[in-house]
């Protein structure tokens, strides 16, 4: 009984693991682009947060970004009075779970868990976030190549555009949106650089000191290596 219990815990996992391997797109962004973090951090108020929340990460770590407190006031906390908040959203979970049928997740550290489950985080939401495409069959009107049968709506449609499955079931844009193709690859990369850095704030610190750390221990090395030899010269 306990065998049987433990493959049907399982099974999910290993249909997964043997189904097509899936495609991902190579982020090209990176966390040390304090311009694009902070384009990220603005697409992410203004499309993100009105259903997915960042309760891990208060308004004041925005600052790390480069930016003045005064301007996260000004442009990026309308969730929030005082700077030190976490970045909630004014919706209620049994409110979203009413309209949504379940809660959307905090992205605080969606970047790290998918990094978990698919590879690169970096990667998977970068190829997510670009993949939407209309499909009447779905109660929102939108599916995801990446993502079948996806419960969350295009919610950068009209930056992106409207994008269907043609015969040979490849996207195709159908409906030009704000942004030409390359203008929205980009938004959407410097959304994922900040999902990404907000999973990990002081990752480009850690990468720094690593290599510091490195540097000491080579530089140690040889000291060693001479200490050794010296004490052991006249050993035979």
């Amino acid at each position: 009984m306990k065998k049987i219990l433990v493959a049907l815990l399982f099974a999910p996992l290993l249909a997964f693991a043997s189904g097509a391997a899936l495609h991902l797109d190579k982020w090209p962004g990176s966390v040390a682009d304090k311009p694009a973090l902070q384009n990220g951090a603005k697409l992410f108020v203004n499309y993100c947060l009105n259903c997915h929340g960042a309760s891990y990460m208060r308004y004041n770590k925005l600052m790390e970004l480069g930016l003045t407190e005064q301007q996260v006031k000004d442009n990026l906390m309308f969730t929030a009075d005082k700077i030190g908040e976490p970045m909630r959203i004014a919706a209620r979970t049994e409110e979203q779970k009413q309209w949504f049928g379940a809660a959307p997740p905090d992205l605080t550290i969606i970047a790290r868990a998918r990094g978990s489950a698919d590879g690169s985080g970096a990667d998977w939401l970068y190829t997510y976030l670009r993949q939407f495409y209309r499909d009447d069959k779905r109660p929102t009107g939108w599916n995801n190549v990446v993502f079948e049968n996806v419960g969350m709506p295009h919610i950068l449609w009209e930056l992106q555009g409207e994008q269907v499955l043609n015969k040979d079931h490849k996207l195709e844009l159908v409906v030009p949106g704000k942004m030409s193709p390359k203008e929205y690859d980009q938004a959407v990369s410097d959304l994922v650089g900040f999902l990404v850095w907000m999973g990990e704030p002081v990752q480009e610190f850690r990468k720094q000191l690593g290599w510091i750390v490195l540097a000491f221990l080579a530089v140690l090395f040889v000291f060693a290596y001479k200490l050794k030899k010296e004490y052991w010269k006249d050993v035979h």
